[in-house]
């Protein structure tokens, strides 16, 4: 009986220090993922910024700017992809829209992006675009990878529509989160203007004949959870200027917008929670249960031995045998 129940949990023992690394390495990369009908939105502010007045075209100091960000997921255009790519796909279409102090529309850009749902990689589809351009993205945007490492990313920067190297600062603590720190310098560049402009009549064809131009740079900035990947916190310092042409009256330059963008605060709290939350399911399939399958497998096997070693204890009795009958004689 000893013997059967040994043999029985060492089968046990064997299956759960298996299930362990199978379920780091084989099962969490296929099954933790993006949803592809995931809805997000952000609100983000510059205090005491610097706004041009299109109607002077002087620049201004405000109050406070506020952009808002959404990001939608497109199901149905997600499962379309699907067909043709072979792989789980997340298509988020997103808008990024900024209000002035008076809540008039200062901007307003849409974008598509398009990537995979398990490694954040960019799928290159129809549909790909910002603000009505296709484009061909390639390094991140908005998500980091789950199990972000400590090393230096590609960061996608859809105003300059060009891929630059974000750089990990190193690791910080963020209200009770570890984080690592990324940061990305865009140098001053040349810029397309947006297709809808603040103000009525005016087009980015109408500008482009006066021969101004549109520059922008920013150091933007982002405190990434790691096993999940999501920012926890982003701020960016965000300037914009007009250059040259007839539309400046013979000014070289005049700020567009310039101003520290960060988050506010109770979105910082509402995003701090969730990543909390999603991040004990990361640490679920990639730690606990490896870690609790396998010491679960090393107590079996003992528990395993530990029979089987009672069964064969020394000093137990020989079981007897049968003695033949003596022959009888007369």
């Amino acid at each position: 009986m000893r013997r059967k129940a040994g043999l029985i949990l060492l089968a046990l023992a064997v299956f759960f220090a298996a299930l362990s690394p199978l379920l780091r390495w084989y099962a969490f990369p296929r099954l933790a993922k993006i949803p592809a009908n995931q809805y997000q939105d952000m609100v983000l502010e510059a205090k005491d910024a610097t706004l041009l007045d299109y109607g002077t075209m002087q620049a201004r100091k405000v109050p406070k700017v506020t952009i808002v960000q959404t990001l939608k997921g497109n199901v149905e255009e997600s499962e379309k992809i699907e067909r043709t790519a072979g792989r789980d796909v997340v298509v988020w279409d997103g808008l990024s829209y900024v209000v002035g102090p008076d809540g008039k529309m200062v901007s307003k850009i849409p974008e598509r992006y398009i990537f995979d749902a398990h490694t954040q990689e960019p799928v290159h589809a129809t549909g790909e675009m910002v603000d009505g351009d296709p484009v061909r993205r390639q390094g991140i945007e908005f998500k980091w990878p789950f199990l972000t490492e400590k090393r230096d990313y590609e960061y996608f920067d859809a105003q300059a529509r060009v891929t630059a190297p974000i750089h990990y600062k190193g690791t910080r603590d963020f209200r009770g989160v570890d984080v690592y720190y990324f940061e990305q310098t865009i140098p001053w560049t040349k810029v397309r203007f947006p297709r809808t402009m603040p103000v009525e009549g005016i087009t980015p064809e109408s500008v482009a004949k006066t021969g101004t131009t549109r520059w922008y740079t920013t150091v933007r900035k982002f405190w990434v959870e790691p096993l999940t990947g999501a920012p926890v916190y982003g701020e960016e310092i965000h300037k914009e200027e007009l250059r040259g042409g007839t539309l400046l009256g013979g000014r070289d330059k005049v700020t567009a917008f310039a101003g520290h963008v960060k988050m506010r605060e109770d979105y910082i709290e509402s995003t701090v929670e969730l990543v909390k939350s999603n991040r004990t399911l990361v640490l679920l399939m990639t730690s606990y249960l490896p870690w609790g399958f396998l010491a679960l497998g090393l107590l079996l096997l003992a528990l395993a031995l530990y029979l089987e070693a009672r069964g064969r204890r020394p000093g137990d009795p020989e079981p007897t045998k049968d003695s033949e009958p003596e022959p009888v004689t007369a």
